[in-house]
């Protein structure tokens, strides 16, 4: 009896050893390998974005999964990425800001404007950026592809088919073949499909609804697109949201007409998401990375949703422009039309108008008549329904080349400074300009110019282009006044900026400082320890001084 308790007291310490160093293995190695591998590119894994994922521009930048092993030194040295909000931060990396906190998001954007236009802009001009209360979930449109995942195995009546096929020796009609449906966004540099559950910066009514298509698709054995192949049905799903109506479009793209299930489809999507109002099937049948076709029907509801901006009503179509941060789009417009300073007497020419939203905000801000012109024929069918449906008469929208519409104007001089005298051209002549992301031309600019508008306000989301404009301006005879940043794309490097411009002969000595005379520099003298160099700058005092701002956190609180 002595024997066998001894022999079992020693079974049991070996047991205890054993179980330790299995514990220990798993803790410090195996355990997080396991997770790690197991759980990347899966629906809920570290490949699958979480609850806080992101969309943004297609931007990489890698971190480790927060519970494996660094894959690499260069990638544990990446600043902050170890606390990203977004499970899918690395792969996806499109909003390549989202471990900075807002506040250092702002002034690093409101540094790179005073950069760019400190040499063109007098002191004083440039104000502090508008960023957003809450810089979260602001993208009212959200765009979506498909595409096939790993293969699935067989079920029901397929699996019946297989083994029928198998016992007739391979004969037969082979079932088709089952994939993972894949949705969310192409990392950066690839064609490589990020899934993706949730986002930070997407609309959360809109995901729901691209996440509802992918699980109807499965449920009705809808094939995504294959790009290389350029078969299957589902392309796309893009879902707009009326920030102010709540009205949603779905656009389903699809790589051929025929959508024999599409009843049933819509009456499914409608009662995952009874918030949807319209849907739509835009056929795309080319082999292109451009997202939507030329064929359209209406499948759904009206076709189109609308939504309120500025005090304006809006019909928004599967192809309307319109910006995707309707929050911060407001604020854009009111300070545009606060630098335009319309009093009723002035006429607007509202340059690259799209579908006429800054053109028909300045009909209702007080400019006495605004003509827009743009070259895309289907935007300026929009702005005149636009300008009917909000009972806008006095703004006319042309199609045409904005650079040789304004050199026309320029060379008959039908707007020019002998015509200003007169009833709603006493005020003069107001040039609204918001181009494209290369910027505008050295022809539009000179013509512009030639017009003699009292004012010039250019818009721009591309500061750099912008500044390259303003200089040109600025050498034929156009001063800067004031220049707006506005943050339209929290968690990146985007920035959408105003730059306002006045005759420089117009403008008052006072505006510019006063002049480097022997009286002047006198009374402006400063103490030898307090001043830096002329020419240059103390860019570490610079960035104290904005961080020390108040107003800048005010725009965040």
């Amino acid at each position: 009896m002595a024997n066998h308790e001894k022999r079992r007291q020693e079974d049991a310490k070996k047991k205890a050893k054993s179980n330790t160093r299995a514990k220990s293995g798993a803790g410090s190695k195996n355990v997080g390998r396991s997770h790690a591998q197991s759980s990347a590119g899966k629906p809920g894994g570290s490949g699958q974005r979480g609850p806080s994922g992101s969309k943004g521009p297609q931007r990489s930048h890698s971190k480790a999964h927060p519970t494996a092993k660094p894959a690499s030194s260069r990638a544990a040295r990446r600043t902050g990425a170890s606390d990203s909000p977004c499970p899918v931060d690395a792969r996806c990396g499109g909003c390549k800001n989202l471990c900075v906190p807002y506040t250092k998001q702002l002034i690093d954007k409101q540094l790179r404007i005073e950069r760019l236009f400190a040499p063109l802009a007098p002191d004083g001009t440039i104000s502090l950026i508008k960023g957003m209360k809450d810089p979260y979930h602001y993208r009212n449109k959200v765009i979506s592809p498909f595409a096939p995942g790993k293969k699935l195995p067989p079920r029901g009546q397929d699996r019946k088919a297989t083994d029928a096929r198998a016992a007739k020796g391979g004969k037969g009609k082979r079932p088709q073949a089952r994939y993972e449906i894949l949705t969310g966004m192409y990392a950066a540099g690839s064609h490589e499909l990020v899934p993706t559950d949730k986002c930070l910066i997407e609309n959360e009514t809109a995901k729901k609804v691209v996440l509802a298509v992918r699980d109807i698709m499965r449920k009705h054995d809808v094939a995504p697109y294959r790009e290389d192949t350029g078969t299957g049905f589902m392309r796309h799903v893009v879902v707009r949201i009326g920030h102010t109506s709540g009205e949603v479009l779905v656009t389903l793209v699809t790589n051929s007409d025929d959508f024999p299930s599409s009843k049933s489809f819509c009456r499914e999507l409608i009662r995952l998401c009874p918030a949807v109002t319209t849907v739509v099937q835009n056929v795309n049948e080319r082999q292109t990375n451009v997202i939507l076709g030329d064929k359209e029907r209406v499948l759904y509801g009206p076709g189109f949703i609308l939504d309120e901006l500025c005090g304006l009503s809006f019909r928004i179509s599967s192809k309307s422009f319109y910006q995707v941060n309707a929050t911060q789009t407001e604020v854009l417009y009111r300070a545009a039309m606060d630098l335009a300073g319309f009093d009723g007497t002035q006429v607007a020419i509202d340059a690259y108008c799209g579908t006429g939203t800054i053109g028909l905000v300045a009909a209702k801000s007080g400019a006495a008549r605004v003509i827009g012109v743009d070259s895309v024929e289907s935007a300026i069918r929009d702005a005149r329904t636009n300008a009917r449906h909000n009972g806008v008469e006095n703004a006319e929208f042309v199609a045409g080349d904005a650079t040789d519409f304004m050199c026309e104007l320029a060379k008959e001089s039908v707007l020019g400074a002998s015509e200003q005298e007169e009833g709603a051209q006493a005020g003069g002549l107001v040039v609204l300009m918001d181009p494209p992301r290369a910027g505008s031309t050295e022809e539009f600019l000179r013509a512009a110019a030639a017009l003699a508008p009292k004012r010039i306000v250019y818009i721009s989301c591309n500061p750099e282009t912008q500044a390259r404009d303003v200089e040109l301006l600025d050498s034929i005879g156009y001063a800067v006044v004031a220049v707006q940043p506005v943050d339209m794309f929290p968690h990146t490097d985007h920035i959408e900026c105003i730059v306002a411009l006045e005759p420089a002969d117009a403008l008052s000595p006072d505006r510019w400082g006063k002049e480097g005379g022997e009286e002047d520099a006198a009374e402006e003298e400063a103490p030898d320890d307090e001043e830096a160099p002329d020419g240059e700058v103390d860019e570490s005092a610079e960035l104290a001084d904005v961080a020390a701002d108040p107003a800048i956190d005010e725009e965040v609180e």
